[in-house]
């Protein structure tokens, strides 16, 4: 999913980076939390999904997630 969105794949990287800004918050940084799909990753991408929602002009049509 993230690599077809690159701009939802910045967004959940900003919000992971800002909430797990050392090795103390996750044992992983952001490429390998992807690459393995930690719940801290996955939380990211709700996050920058839930915001994508938020900011969307009223009537606009957002693309379905591709699984």
């Amino acid at each position: 999913m993230m690599q077809h969105d690159p701009r939802l794949r910045a967004a959940a990287r900003a919000i992971y980076d800002a909430c797990y800004p050392t090795e103390e918050w996750s044992l992983f940084p952001f490429e390998e939390a992807e690459k393995y799909g930690t719940v801290e990753y996955r939380q990211a991408v709700e996050g920058a999904q839930a915001a994508r929602a938020e900011f969307a002009r009223e009537g606009e049509q957002l693309p379905l997630p591709v699984a």
